[in-house]
C-alpha cells in the first residue's frame, strides 16, 4: 500500500492538494460575506482546522464504487471530492440549481447524488444508519466499495451512533467512520460527553471493528490513514472508526460566539496549529515547491472562486410555487382494480393470511425486495403474530432477516440500503408493536422529507408496517394507536386496512410503489372472522380511494381499522330498528385521502359521524371534521359528531380497556341521537 510523506509524493499530487486546501479555506472565509449582504448561507459552519482528514476523505472517495455521507462542516471533503467552488456556493446561498437541494435544505450541506454524495440531515449523526444500510445493499449485491460517513466526536453521544457501529459490526460492513475531533460539541467540550479522553476507545472491545487513530491536522498521516482503512475495509468486510484529532479554529457556526468559552491562550494555540499553514511551510521547508510557485497556486484557486461567485450569484431562485414539487412520488396505478373493490366469490381468508401471502407473492415478483425487523425470521417463527412465517425459509436470510431490537436501526438502514439502487425496495416490521415505534420517529421523520429536500433525487421505498391498536388487552405500548401523531407529517402515505382484501390490495401497491407508506395493521382483526375475506389473485387497492361498504342516505359514518366493523354492526342494528340509514365508508387510506368519496357521501347526507380507536383529541378525526366542515358546510343538517378513545393511555385491566377505546354500544347510542338532531 502506497504510503504518502513529503519526501516522496509526487509533486503533481502535492499540487492538486495544495489548491484544494488553498481553494476550501478561501470558500470557508469567503461564506460569512454572502450572510453580512443579505446574500444568504445563513447557517455556516467553518471547517477550519479539520484540512488534513477533510482533505483526505475526498481524495479517497471513489464515485464510481462508494458512497459518501459528509455531515454539514465537511465543505473540504466534498472539495475533495470533486465539487466545483460554485455547487458549493449555489447550496450556501440557496439557489435552485444547487446540485444537493435545489435550495430546499439548509445551507452547508453539501451532496451530490449522481455522485454518491448523499443528502444528510441536519441532526447530525443519522446518515451512520444510512451508511450503514448503503454496505448491506454492497455486501448483498458484491459491490466493491465502502460506505463513508463523517461527524464530528460529539455527535457519538448520540444513541443511533452506537447503534449504526454496533450493527455495522455485528453484520461485518464495509463502513467507514470518521469521527472529527475538534474538541467540543458547539460549546460543549469533550470531558461532557465521554469519560474517554478519545471517544472511539468507547468502541474498543466491538469485534470485527478496526479503530484507526491519525493527526487529522496533518494531510498525510490522514492520507495513509484514510487509504489503510477504505483498503480494510474492503478486503476484510468489516466495519473502521478513523478517528481523527482536528482543532477548531473558529466558532461552532456563525450563529456561536466561541470567545465565551475559550481563553485567549487556546485561541492562539488552535491559531498556531493551523493545517494549511503548516502544508505550506513544509512545501517550502522540503524544497517541493518554490514561494512564487505556492503564490500561483493560490492565485489560480482565487480567480476560480471569483468566476464562481459571479456565476452562482447570477443564478436563478427557487420558484415559490414548486413548494408542493417532491413531497410524494407518483405511486404504482392498479392496472386490473382501479377502484380498490371487487366481487370475487371463493373461500375467505383471514387477514394475517392476506398478508403474508401478499408478502410472499410481491418477494416472488421482485427479486430486489427485503424485508427485516424484531423477530420476523427465526426458523419457524415469523413475528408475534406470524405474519411473516415461511418468508425466510422462501427467500433466504439475505432478503430476510432479524434486526437488532433497535427500532432507529431497523428504519434507518432501511433507508440507507434504498440509497443503493433505486429498484430496491424495503419491508420492515418498524416495532413489534406500533407503541414501540417511536425511538424510530427521528429516522421516520428523515425518510418522510428525504424526496422533498433532495429535490426528487432520492426517495426510500419503504413499506414500514406496525401492529396497531387495541382491543387484546395488551395496555400500554400494546394497545395504542399511533396515526393520529404521524399524519401531521408530509411525506409518507398511510394506510389502515380493516379487511383482508384490503389489506391485500393496499400492500401489493405499497411494495410497488416509489417512497415511504406506513401499514397500520389492527391487530385484533389478524384473526378475526369478521375481517376475513375473499381475496382475489393480484388484487390491488390505489391509495387515496375510500370504500362505501353500506350505502345510506341519512348519515355518513367515517371510519377506519378496528372501528369498521363495530360501525357496520351498529349501523345494521339502527336500520333493523327503522332509526335511520346509514352509509359506512371505510377510508382505508388516511394519506392520502379520497376527498371526493366523503363530499359526495356527506352532499347526499347531510350529517357527519367520525369513529375512530385513537383518541378524539388531536386524533385523525379532527382533520376529517375540518375538511368537511370548511368545504362541505352548506349541506350540513347537524353538527358533526367524532367518537374515539378517551384522552388517557390504554390501561392493562379490561375494566380500563372498555372505558377508554370505542365499542359497538356506544357508536350505536352516538349515531342513535344524531340521526334524530
Amino acid at each position: 500500500m502506497e504510503k504518502y510523506d513529503i519526501k516522496t509524493t509526487g509533486k503533481e499530487t502535492l499540487k492538486k492538494w495544495f489548491y484544494l486546501l488553498s481553494l476550501g479555506r478561501m470558500l470557508d472565509e469567503k461564506a460569512p460575506s454572502y450572510l453580512l449582504q443579505s446574500l444568504g448561507w445563513s447557517y455556516h459552519a467553518p471547517y477550519a482546522g479539520h484540512d488534513g482528514i477533510q482533505l483526505a476523505i475526498g481524495q479517497v472517495f471513489n464515485r464510481k464504487e462508494d458512497f459518501l455521507f459528509p455531515y454539514y462542516r465537511d465543505m473540504l471533503t466534498v472539495l475533495s471530492a470533486g465539487m466545483t467552488a460554485e455547487e458549493i456556493i449555489l447550496n450556501g446561498i440557496s439557489k435552485a440549481t444547487d446540485v444537493a437541494s435545489g435550495g430546499r435544505h439548509m445551507s452547508n450541506h453539501f451532496a451530490k447524488p449522481e455522485w454518491n454524495i448523499q443528502n444528510v440531515s441536519s441532526a447530525t449523526g443519522t446518515h451512520d444508519l444510512h451508511a450503514v444500510g448503503t454496505a448491506r445493499a454492497m455486501r448483498y449485491y458484491k459491490h466493491e466499495g465502502v460506505s463513508i460517513t463523517s461527524h464530528g466526536e460529539a455527535t457519538v453521544s448520540e444513541g443511533f451512533v452506537y447503534e449504526a457501529i454496533n450493527g455495522a459490526s455485528t453484520e461485518r460492513l464495509p463502513v467507514i467512520f470518521v469521527i472529527q475531533d475538534n474538541g467540543y460539541g458547539i460549546s460543549v467540550p469533550k470531558k461532557q460527553q465521554t469519560a474517554n479522553r478519545k471517544v472511539s476507545d468507547n468502541f474498543s472491545g466491538f469485534k470485527n471493528l478496526k479503530i484507526i487513530h491519525c493527526n487529522g491536522k496533518d494531510v498525510f498521516d490522514s492520507m495513509n490513514a484514510m487509504t489503510h482503512a477504505r483498503k480494510y475495509a474492503i478486503e476484510e468486510n468489516c466495519p473502521v472508526i478513523v478517528h481523527a484529532n482536528c482543532v477548531r479554529i473558529g466558532s461552532h457556526s456563525n450563529s456561536d460566539k466561541h470567545t465565551l468559552y475559550r481563553d485567549e491562550y487556546e485561541l492562539e494555540y488552535v491559531k498556531a496549529a493551523d493545517p494549511l499553514y503548516k502544508f505550506r511551510r513544509m512545501l517550502l521547508r522540503y524544497d517541493r515547491f518554490t514561494e512564487e510557485e505556492l503564490k500561483e497556486i493560490e492565485a489560480k484557486a482565487r480567480k476560480e472562486l471569483n468566476t464562481a461567485h459571479r456565476k452562482a450569484i447570477t443564478a436563478p431562485d427557487p420558484d415559490p410555487v414548486s413548494v408542493y414539487d417532491y413531497v410524494l412520488p407518483e405511486p404504482y396505478q392498479p392496472r386490473y382494480y382501479p377502484e380498490g373493490t371487487h366481487t370475487a366469490k371463493g373461500e375467505k381468508k383471514n387477514l394475517v393470511t392476506a398478508i403474508n401471502e401478499t408478502l410472499k407473492a410481491e418477494f416472488r415478483r421482485n427479486p430486489d425486495t427485503f424485508l427485516w425487523g424484531q423477530d420476523v425470521a427465526n426458523k419457524d417463527k415469523g413475528g408475534v403474530f406470524n405474519v411473516t412465517k415461511g418468508m425466510q425459509q422462501e427467500f433466504g436470510n439475505g432478503r430476510v432477516f432479524n434486526a437488532p431490537l433497535a427500532e432507529d436501526y431497523i428504519v434507518g438502514t432501511a433507508n440507507g440500503m434504498c440509497r443503493f439502487d433505486p429498484k430496491i425496495h424495503v419491508v420492515i416490521e418498524g416495532a413489534e408493536f406500533a407503541d414501540y415505534f417511536w425511538p424510530a420517529i427521528d429516522q421516520y421523520v428523515e425518510c418522510t422529507h428525504d424526496y422533498w429536500r433532495s429535490n426528487g433525487k432520492f426517495t426510500p421505498n419503504l413499506t414500514i408496517r406496525l401492529a396497531s391498536g387495541g382491543y387484546i388487552g395488551g395496555g400500554l405500548y400494546h394497545s395504542q394507536t399511533i396515526e393520529g401523531a404521524l399524519t401531521t407529517l408530509p411525506g409518507a402515505r398511510i394506510v389502515y386496512p380493516s379487511f383482508a382484501d384490503d389489506a391485500a390490495g393496499l400492500l401489493r401497491t405499497s411494495i410497488r410503489s416509489r417512497g415511504v407508506t406506513l401499514f397500520l395493521e389492527p391487530k385484533a382483526l389478524y384473526n378475526a372472522a369478521e375481517a376475513a375475506t375473499v381475496v382475489p389473485e393480484d388484487f390491488e387497492v390505489p391509495f387515496g380511494k375510500a370504500r362505501i361498504l353500506r350505502s345510506g342516505n341519512d348519515l355518513s359514518l367515517i371510519t377506519y381499522g378496528n372501528t369498521t366493523h363495530f360501525s357496520l354492526r351498529a349501523a345494521e342494528q339502527l336500520a333493523r330498528e327503522g332509526a335511520g340509514d346509514i352509509e359506512v365508508i371505510d377510508i382505508r387510506s388516511l394519506i392520502p385521502l379520497d376527498r371526493e368519496t366523503l363530499f359526495q357521501s356527506v352532499a347526499k347526507t347531510g350529517k357527519v359521524f367520525i369513529v375512530h380507536e385513537d383518541k378524539v383529541f388531536s386524533g385523525f378525526g379532527a382533520e376529517l371534521a375540518a375538511l368537511i366542515t370548511s368545504e362541505m358546510f352548506r349541506y350540513l343538517d347537524a353538527p358533526i359528531q367524532r367518537l374515539g378513545a378517551l384522552f388517557t393511555p390504554v390501561g392493562f385491566h379490561h375494566n380500563f380497556e372498555e372505558v377508554t377505546l370505542p365499542n359497538p354500544a356506544r357508536i350505536y347510542q352516538a349515531a342513535k341521537e344524531l340521526l334524530a338532531y
